[in-house]
């Protein structure tokens, strides 16, 4: 019985990071208003949500208010690396918008739209 039990947590243990969403990890953002960030996506329930991990500003880490606030939550995988019914919050301008974005590789495009006004960005994976 403790065999079958250590082969179940080898199994799961081992093959969970397989199952998880190619999104999970930490991605650097797009300069925004001088600073950006390392977000670190997780599942947050049956959705993805990145809280921010880092901040830098000139080029130097720094400890922001920020640090561990949802800067993207309520995001749907739909598949083929496409993701879609999110919500990202701005920073620098203290504003919500609806957000959608798109695996590549090691980019994400993510976009915030507000009406049918939309912003991309290109963020980076880091791990």
């Amino acid at each position: 019985m403790q065999k079958f039990g250590l082969i179940l947590a080898f199994v799961f243990g081992f093959g969970a990071p397989v199952l998880a969403d190619p999104v999970i990890g930490i991605w650097k953002t797009q300069v925004d208003d001088g600073a950006y960030a390392h977000v670190k996506f997780s599942s947050c329930g049956a959705k993805l949500c990145g809280k921010i991990a880092r901040s830098f500003k000139a080029g130097a880490e720094y400890k922001s208010p920020n640090l561990g606030r949802k800067l993207v939550w309520d995001m749907v995988a739909d598949g083929g690396g496409h993701y879609s019914g999110g919500q990202i919050w701005q920073p620098s301008k203290d504003k919500v918008y609806k957000s959608k974005m798109s695996l590549s590789g090691n980019k994400l495009y993510v976009s915030g739209c507000w009406g049918i006004i939309c912003k991309k960005q290109t963020w980076t994976r880091v791990k």
